[in-house]
């Protein structure tokens, strides 16, 4: 692939997609939708053969894995976003000046929107359906592990497209090279590319802000915590940790360290009961591993050192440190956390409220698991990543985080003499 000649037929298509019509864009992406259903054998068989080069202890392996049930999942999303409405030409503010001048602030799409993503299938599906929907060119750098998954996905995205034998009509979706050339290539594309989304692990993200000449929106990495407050309600515990830490480890949204009162310690075996069951290493501080010990198997039982604090497993594992006090909790998720997804169980409205007001993540829960950390689940038909910073998007990345604005100013010849 010459890289460059399709990022130039991204940004020229660029402009013919900012003037499509809506129901145009509705059109192809059920036309989409049709095709990866009619093609779930196809795309199972290059699933199954980029599945075949990866261990399946790798806790990337899950992220990888498609399975009808998940493409159904996808295609679910991808009809989800079709039937939104699209923010593209809202206006957001307007007024009218002393002189007669009016002034719209007014949605537009991003243009050229990169993406640099790793084993994750799904997200080349997930992000096509939400930058055509904003009227955006997506150009996707998947990982060497899914590269025959994105290839098959991809392929099923042209074969929809109302006309094959239109070579610019594909510059829609380009899907680049795995290589690491490719990723620098388009890290360079300043005038080329609007901005660029990497969603992956910490030495992804770091590798892409530190090498970026087009501007980055971070997904960051999601090293989140669970509190059990003094006030715990401990079957509401026992269900939420459970389902943060097990329903999916591979994920951002997974819990990664519990906290817990030292006045509820006694509970803790009671609140890791259904964890042994999946096996999940507990990394325990000195108070609950005293606590934990003949009520959680050995085996799965090690003493916490200071490297497991602040660590996204992505794994069938987890730390666990008790505190003193609630501000305890509070440091500790401001010094380990990666202002990802953030939760406590309390009973203690007054307690809850400091608790969302004071912790400083993009999604700060109360009661509830941290695995909703998610656009679907948010009601976003689907998500680019969850960004961790604080400029421009927060969050699930839906619809709107794909879009910036403009400034449409109207007059009658006014001039301006100061």
């Amino acid at each position: 692939m010459d890289i460059k000649q399709a990022l130039k037929n991204a940004k020229e298509m660029a402009s013919d997609l900012a003037v499509m019509s809506d129901q145009r864009i509705r059109e192809i992406l059920y036309g989409v939708s049709q095709e990866i259903e009619m093609q779930i054998p196809f795309i199972l068989q290059e699933n199954q053969r980029d599945l075949d080069k990866m261990d399946p202890a790798d806790p990337k392996y899950d992220r990888l894995k498609l399975t009808s049930k998940r493409i159904h999942t996808m295609v679910q999303d991808l009809r989800k976003v079709i039937e939104m409405d699209s923010p593209v030409g809202k206006a957001l503010w307007e007024t009218k000046r002393p002189n007669g001048m009016h002034i719209r602030k007014v949605v537009v799409p991003f243009g050229v929107v990169g993406i640099i993503y790793e084993a994750r299938p799904n997200v080349t599906l997930d992000v096509f359906g939400l930058c055509l929907r904003t009227r955006n060119v997506c150009v996707l750098k998947g990982g060497s592990d899914a590269q025959y998954s994105n290839q098959a996905i991809v392929s099923c995205i042209y074969n929809a497209l109302p006309s094959m034998e239109n070579e610019k009509e594909k510059g829609i979706c380009t899907l680049l090279p795995p290589g690491h050339e490719a990723s620098l290539e388009l890290l360079h594309a300043v005038g080329l590319v609007d901005v660029i989304i990497p969603r992956g692990s910490k030495a992804l993200i770091d590798y892409v802000r530190q090498n970026a000449q087009v501007p980055v929106i971070e997904t960051g990495a999601g090293v989140c915590h669970t509190y059990i407050d003094i006030d715990a309600d401990i079957e509401k515990a026992r269900a939420v940790v459970t389902n943060a830490k097990t329903r999916r480890v591979s994920v951002c949204n997974a819990l990664d360290c519990l906290l817990i009162h030292i006045d509820r310690l006694n509970d803790l075996p009671d609140i890791c009961r259904d964890l042994a069951a999946k096996n999940v290493i507990i990394y325990a501080d000195s108070l609950s591993m005293q606590c934990l010990k003949g009520h959680y198997p050995d085996h799965l039982l090690q003493p916490a050192t200071e490297k497991h604090y602040g660590h996204e497993f992505l794994d069938y594992k987890m730390s666990i440190q008790t505190v003193m006090c609630f501000e305890a909790a509070l440091a500790h998720i401001s010094l380990y956390g990666s202002r990802h997804s953030e939760c406590m169980i309390s009973e203690n409205q007054e307690t809850i409220k400091q608790f969302l007001d004071e912790v400083d993540a993009a999604c700060v829960y109360a009661n509830v698991s941290t695995a909703f950390t998610d656009g679907g689940q948010f009601g976003f038909g689907a998500e680019v990543g969850i960004s961790t910073q604080k400029l421009h998007a927060r969050g699930p990345m839906g619809l709107e985080a794909l879009t910036t604005y403009k400034y449409q100013i109207i007059g009658n010849g006014q001039t301006r003499n100061q």
